[in-house]
C-alpha cells in the first residue's frame, strides 16, 4: 500500500469536497434553470430535472475558459503558499453557505461563494499581495454587469415578443410558448453546466497545481481530462436530484409566471450566460436567471414583480461574497492549525 503523505491527504478531501461542492450547486442552481418551465406546466418536475441533467453534462464537457479563468486569475496557483489549505478553505466556506441559503430556499449565488472563498482564504494565507487584482476585478465587473445586463434583455424580449403574437388567441399563444419553452430551457439548462461545472475543475485543477501534483508551465492552465469528467457527472447527479424549494422561490415567488414570459426569462438568461461563457468570464447563473425573470415582470406591469422578496434576494447576493470571504479565511487559520 503506498504511503499517504498529508498532502496527498488533503489532495483527496479538497477533491472529494470540490465535487460534492457541484453536486450541491446541481440541486441548488439548476432548480433556477428549470423553475420557470415547471412553473408554467411546460415540463413535469421529473422531465425537467432529466432534461437539466442531460444538457447541464453536456454543456459542462463544452468548454474549459471559465475555469482557467477562476483557477489562475484570482491568485497565481504556481506563487500560492499552502495552496492546498488554501482550497480546502474556500471549498469548505462555500458548501457551508450554500447549505445554509438552501435551507433557507434562498437563491443565493454558488458562484460568489466560491469565488469569495478562494479570494479570502488565499488573503487569509498570505495577505492581500496574493490576489491577482486585475483578474479578480475582472470577474467581479462580470458578476455585476451580468444581471443588469439580463434584466435589460429580459426586459426588451418580452416586449418584442408579445408584440410578435399580440394578434394570436390566449390559448394557442400559452401552447405555442409552453412547447418552445422545452427548448428555451434545454438551452439554458446547457449553458448553467457551461459556466457554472467550470468552476469546481479551475478549483480543483488549481489545488493540482499549487500542491505540485500537476506540472505545466507557468501561465498555463490545461484541465486533465479527469477532472472534467468527474466535474461534469457531479453537477448532473445533483440536478437529478432537484432543488424544489429553490423552485417554489424561483417559479412563483417573483411574479407569476406565464409561458411566455417564462420562455422569454429563459431565452435572455440563456443568451447571457453564454455570452459570458464565450469571454471566459464566470457569472452567478442565480443572478442572471433572477434577474431576467425581475425585468420580464417590470415590462408588463411593476406590481407583477414581488419587489420585497427580490430585495431579500438581492441582499443576499451582496452579502454572499464578503461573508464567504471572511468565513473563508477563518477556516483556513483553523486549518492551519490542525492540517
Amino acid at each position: 500500500m503506498p504511503d499517504l503523505s498529508p498532502e496527498v491527504i488533503i489532495l483527496v478531501l479538497v477533491v472529494i469536497l470540490a465535487l460534492s461542492f457541484d453536486f450541491i450547486n446541481g440541486f441548488h442552481d439548476t432548480a433556477n434553470a428549470i423553475a420557470t418551465s415547471v412553473s408554467t406546466r411546460a415540463l413535469s418536475p421529473r422531465t425537467a430535472i432529466i432534461l437539466a441533467s442531460t444538457f447541464n453534462l453536456m454543456g459542462a464537457l463544452t468548454y474549459t475558459g471559465v475555469a482557467k479563468t477562476i483557477g489562475g486569475k484570482i491568485t497565481d496557483p504556481f506563487k500560492l503558499e499552502n495552496g492546498l489549505v488554501v482550497v480546502l478553505a474556500a471549498l469548505t466556506a462555500a458548501i457551508l453557505w450554500n447549505l445554509i441559503t438552501w435551507w433557507f430556499g434562498i437563491p443565493s449565488s454558488s458562484s460568489h461563494a466560491i469565488i469569495g472563498g478562494v479570494a479570502g482564504a488565499a488573503v487569509g494565507a498570505a495577505g492581500f499581495g496574493s490576489i491577482n487584482m486585475e483578474g479578480f476585478l475582472d470577474i467581479v465587473k462580470a458578476l455585476i454587469i451580468s444581471p443588469i445586463a439580463a434584466f435589460v434583455v429580459g426586459f426588451i424580449i418580452i416586449k418584442i415578443v408579445s408584440t410578435l403574437v399580440a394578434s394570436m388567441a390566449y390559448h394557442r399563444t400559452n401552447r405555442t410558448f409552453r412547447v418552445l419553452q422545452v427548448l428555451s430551457a434545454s438551452w439554458q439548462s446547457f449553458s448553467h453546466g457551461a459556466n457554472d461545472a467550470q468552476k469546481t475543475m479551475g478549483v480543483i485543477t488549481l489545488a493540482l497545481l499549487s500542491g505540485g501534483f500537476l506540472h505545466q508551465a507557468p501561465g498555463e492552465f490545461i484541465i486533465p481530462l479527469w477532472v472534467k469528467l468527474s466535474a461534469a457527472l457531479a453537477m448532473a447527479l445533483g440536478t437529478s436530484i432537484g432543488g424544489w424549494r429553490i423552485i417554489k422561490t424561483m417559479g412563483g415567488k417573483i411574479m407569476k409566471i406565464k409561458p411566455i414570459s417564462g420562455f422569454s426569462a429563459d431565452l435572455s438568461s440563456s443568451l447571457i450566460i453564454t455570452i459570458f461563457t464565450a469571454l471566459k468570464l464566470p457569472v452567478s447563473t442565480t443572478h442572471v436567471i433572477t434577474s431576467s425573470i425581475l425585468g420580464v415582470g417590470a415590462s408588463q406591469k411593476l406590481n407583477a414583480v414581488k419587489w420585497g422578496l427580490a430585495g431579500r434576494i438581492v441582499v443576499t447576493w451582496i452579502i454572499t461574497l464578503p461573508v464567504t470571504a471572511l468565513l473563508a479565511a477563518a477556516c483556513y487559520a483553523v486549518f492551519d492549525v490542525f492540517l
